[in-house]
């Protein structure tokens, strides 16, 4: 019986030693192949882009504003407005309207002047044509349709954007989707402008084209 008892401690021990080189070579392999492939984390940590201001990928020089505008999505996602990493407009801050959604910024300093929504299918046309009439001289204007930025379009809005370097507004239509960046009395047309013509063939839902979102660098004093 002792001899037996000493049989079965040495193989208790026998196991024992064997299930802990197996466990301690296993998990040195587990660790080894956790660490081999250092290269993908320091990859992951090159392929992290860095945002920047309005979450660009790259930061505007000196005496360039940082700007993202998206216009609406149908009529259920409103647009949203940042310039200079502050939020002007969007759903979340709740000061955005079916129609046009337009920004005054200081286009020196970059402050926000004002900002509004104006109901393009069933507001008074005449209170955005006095809106744009008002605007000063070196403020920057950014907009962003929403919904259905055309039905009350008339030419004299229409000459007022072009005025601000729109080369869209004169189209600007039912349901069609339209971002703008200008200002009062540009030489030429503002080249931060982005417009998709609502068309039930190419619309990306059921009765408006897809969002539009622009992002840039816009110089100070556009105008």
């Amino acid at each position: 019986m002792r001899v037996s008892g000493v049989f079965r401690v040495l193989a208790l021990i026998f196991a024992t030693v064997t299930t802990w080189i197996i466990i301690r070579n296993h998990m040195g392999f587990s660790i080894k192949t956790i660490r081999l492939p250092r290269w993908l984390g320091s990859s992951t940590k090159e392929t992290q882009v860095m945002k920047h201001k309005c979450g660009l990928i790259k930061p505007c020089s000196a005496n360039y504003f940082a700007f993202k505008i998206g216009s609406g999505a149908a009529n259920v996602v409103g647009p949203t407005m940042c310039f200079e990493n502050h939020i002007i407009m969007s759903p979340v801050k709740n000061n955005v309207g079916r129609g046009l959604n337009i920004a005054l910024v200081n286009g020196t300093t970059g402050a926000v002047l004002s900002q509004n929504a104006f109901d393009m299918y069933s507001g008074d046309i005449k209170h955005l044509v006095k809106f744009l009439k008002e605007i000063p001289e070196g403020a920057l204007v950014l907009v962003a349709s929403y919904d259905d930025p055309g039905t009350k379009m008339n030419d004299e809005a229409r000459k007022l954007f072009a005025n601000l370097g729109s080369s869209y507004a004169k189209q600007l239509g039912f349901r069609d989707s339209w971002v703008f960046v200008g200002a009062k009395n540009l030489r030429d047309k503002s080249p931060f402008e982005q417009f998709l013509k609502n068309n039930p063939k190419t619309n990306k839902y059921e009765g408006w084209p897809e969002l539009l979102e622009m992002e840039g660098c816009v110089p100070a004093r556009l105008f």
